[in-house]
């Protein structure tokens, strides 16, 4: 599966499961530990959890193996590592605390709009 169509899926899972402010970051190039980083806000510790194993259940079904999870059992702030793909699922405090979206201030940042798939138009990630 293509990066970019990973992405797609992820964004697609955290849509399903109602996330807010889904936002998907290319850190190519800026970093050696994955090409992009999508992270989405969940309304309670439940919610976040929903998320990230909605994302997990999606991505397993398209036959890609998750690398690893963290923070499921908490649901503060859920990591799930597809590889090439970082999925952060966070309640609304700890995203605004630690601000992910600032510290890749640099990098390409694109909103999913809200209302599914059918209306987020991805960025050009073919960009080298």
């Amino acid at each position: 599966m293509q990066n970019e169509e990973l992405v797609q899926l992820a964004v697609a899972a955290l849509e399903d499961m109602k996330a807010k402010d889904i936002t998907v970051i290319d850190v190519r190039g800026k970093t050696s530990v994955t090409d992009f980083m999508v992270i989405a806000s969940g309304t309670s510790s439940r919610h976040v959890k929903s998320l990230a194993d909605n994302v997990l259940e999606k991505v397993k079904e398209q036959g890609v193996r998750p690398i690893g999870s963290e923070g499921l059992d908490s649901g503060e702030w859920a990591l799930l590592d597809l590889g090439d793909v970082v999925v952060h699922a966070m309640q609304v405090a700890t995203r605004q605390f630690y601000d992910l979206e600032r510290l890749w201030q640099g990098a390409e940042q694109s909103r999913a709009q809200h209302g599914g798939t059918q209306g987020y138009e991805p960025p050009d990630f073919d960009k080298e």
